[in-house]
């Protein structure tokens, strides 16, 4: 039975980066492999610390030295048979639990060397599934597609395998936004647009999770 990961970079257990890597989940699921939710923000743990003990030529390649919370959810990337990275937009960027984690699990497997690209010992199917505040217009204007490009890049190049991508946008924050100092916002333009569209990225998600584990 082939096994997914999804990686839940929010620190909200039931946001909407949960509930879209859930659907992915379901898709897998239903093409007959297990699925995992893994929550970053359960675990205790921190980004690379540049220590360069994955670049030793006196130890095996491909594992970070660091020992915490995230030292078996690589291991368990490494055995799987495809991962999801989701993760909200924080600032222009993915969320600071998702560059960790990226961080640990990438340059681990990133060697110095242009002959050996990578050392992740398979070819892995992985999608990104993005949730942000900002409208599909504002993605456009500030150029965001460069800045989450060079993630996918480097996933391409540590994964050999282009990932798929699903971005969830113009997103519902709070459920009452009279509580929040949040005039930029129009709530039932949001709202409205959760309806609208919520449900195709859902659907959307559904289709990743099922195609990844073909």
């Amino acid at each position: 039975m082939k096994n997914l990961i999804a990686i839940n970079g929010s620190p909200r257990r039931n946001g909407n980066t949960a509930e879209l890597l859930k659907h992915a989940m379901q898709g897998a699921k239903d093409s007959g492999a297990s699925a995992e939710l893994i929550n970053l923000y359960a675990l205790n743990f921190k980004g690379c610390t540049s220590c360069f003990a994955c670049k030793l030529k006196s130890r095996p390649h491909g594992s970070c030295a660091m020992k915490d919370d995230l030292s078996p959810v690589l291991e368990k990337v490494k055995s799987a048979d495809a991962v999801i990275f989701g993760s909200p937009i924080y600032f222009m960027n993915l969320s600071a639990g998702m560059i960790a984690f990226i961080e640990r699990l990438f340059f681990s497997n990133y060697i110095y060397s242009d002959e050996i690209p990578t050392v992740f010992p398979k070819k892995l199917p992985s999608a990104f599934i993005y949730t942000m505040n900002m409208t599909e217009k504002h993605f456009e204007e500030f150029n965001m597609q460069e800045r989450l490009g060079m993630y996918e890049i480097f996933t391409e190049r540590i994964l050999a395998v282009a990932p798929k991508v699903l971005r969830a946008f113009d997103t519902v924050q709070f459920k009452d936004y009279s509580r929040y100092e949040s005039s930029i916002f129009n709530p039932e333009e949001k709202f409205a647009h959760r309806e609208k569209y919520f449900p195709e990225d859902c659907k959307a998600a559904y289709e990743i999770g099922r195609d990844l584990v073909k």
